[in-house]
């Protein structure tokens, strides 16, 4: 069973060679709604393992220069592979300017020697879905050892220890946690982390269980309910249909305040005279350019430097 599949060209990380930590068979402490995979029953620790040596034997042959992240990943939950941390440790060997990227569902931080393991990859994203508890184990039906406060505490300290690139990826899905209460409260928690990204996403894949993801309009209205000093991004681009609204250049400098976008979401927004607009805009530096992770966002010129509200 192969665990190496790739390369990915991925819009948020760049070119990704992934690493299936569960190749043979979904192994996962949750069970969510959206997932791809078929349902199954939650585990809070593999017992199908694939050995370090195959692992880093097979990396070897597909890794060049051309990579830019090696994601962890798996059927399941990265997190619950025993040799996790022996297996960054081998990768950072032969990585050489490549960097190491986990995608994990953030429970297993609760473990002090996951959280520490954690800390030694490049980039780490991080899913939080929701912070009513109801809510969370209606949408991730998580093992029945995990609690939503634990991790929101955990993530919140990693953010602030981690060194790395840290992405927050929230998942949206029709009738859960698409109020307005339940994005406050992910508003209010995720003012108290320090992420390079927040990535706003809903199913764009066939999912697991009979629910229904959001438009991209839906996404957008959503990113506004966020204070305008998180860096949010809409990741989904699943029922985007063009707006093709038109904008002032005032219009724009205050739609741009509120929720910097990417050229994607300008596409997808913008009639082609506030395209126009814009660009004159940008020539007049009005409008700038801010990196978040590999992504560019525009931002108006008077809010470049604005710090993040404590």
């Amino acid at each position: 069973m192969n665990t190496i599949f790739g390369p990915i060209n991925s819009r948020r990380f760049g070119t990704s060679l992934g690493i299936d930590l569960s190749p043979a068979l979904k192994q996962c402490n949750f069970d969510c709604l959206y997932c791809e995979l078929a349902p199954m029953a939650t585990v809070d620790k593999q017992t199908d393992i694939v050995n370090v040596k195959t692992i880093i034997d097979e990396l070897k042959t597909h890794l060049d220069e051309k990579i830019d992240v090696i994601t962890l990943t798996a059927n399941g939950e990265p997190t619950l592979y025993p040799h996790l941390n022996e297996l960054i440790e081998e990768i950072d060997k032969i990585k050489n300017h490549t960097e190491t990227l986990i995608l994990t569902n953030s429970a297993s931080l609760v473990n002090e020697n996951i959280f520490a393991t954690l800390l030694k990859l490049d980039q780490v994203k991080l899913s939080l879905d929701a912070i009513s508890s109801d809510i969370f184990k209606k949408i991730d039906r998580p093992h029945e050892s995990i609690k939503i406060e634990n991790i929101v505490q955990k993530v919140q300290e990693f953010s602030k220890a981690y060194k790395g690139k840290l992405f927050i990826e929230i998942l949206f899905v029709h009738g859960l946690n698409d109020t307005k209460e339940e994005v406050q409260k992910l508003n209010e928690v995720l003012l108290n982390i320090q992420c390079a990204r927040v990535d706003l996403g809903t199913i764009d894949r066939p999912p697991a269980y009979p629910v229904m993801g959001i438009s991209y309009k839906e996404l957008h209205d959503i990113s506004l309910m966020f204070n305008n000093t998180l860096p949010i991004h809409i990741a989904s681009r699943i029922h985007a249909e063009p707006n093709n609204s038109h904008y002032e250049n005032e219009e724009i400098l205050n739609t741009l305040d509120k929720r910097p976008l990417t050229m994607d979401d300008i596409n997808l927004l913008f009639d082609d005279e506030s395209k126009e607009r814009l660009k004159k805009l940008i020539n007049e530096e009005k409008v700038v350019k801010k990196a978040a992770g590999n992504l560019e966002f525009l931002v108006p010129h008077t809010n470049i430097k604005r710090k993040r509200q404590k």
